[in-house]
């Protein structure tokens, strides 16, 4: 039988790159499993690296962190102005001031 290779919380913490109150979190959760001898915790080597393993990324799962911009986004500038050169929204902006002029003087 093959003797079992123990960490403490802070060797394995070290090993995984992270806190070690993250791993107390990890093994809370039952994500790691963990042995309590007494008042020391320990892992087993084994253990420590399946979990790296069950922790790897797959390719094509990450695209919601960098969403693609879209084509027509890029247009809708272009859009927007008139042959002018001015933006097309300009001219309604006018008309509403005249508009406004109009109705403060029949007061």
């Amino acid at each position: 039988m093959d003797e079992i290779e123990w960490l403490n919380t802070e060797e394995a913490a070290n090993r995984l790159g992270i806190t070690t109150r993250t791993l107390y979190r990890f093994m809370d959760q039952g994500r790691l499993p963990s042995y309590r001898f007494g008042r020391v915790f320990r892992l087993k080597l084994a253990d420590v690296e399946q979990f790296i393993e069950d922790c790897r990324v797959e390719p094509g799962t990450l695209s919601h962190l960098y969403p693609e911009p879209h084509p027509a986004d890029d247009d809708s500038d272009e859009d927007a102005e008139d042959e002018s050169g001015e933006d097309a929204d300009s001219d309604d902006d006018d008309e509403n001031e005249t508009t406004n002029d109009d109705d403060t003087s029949e007061d």
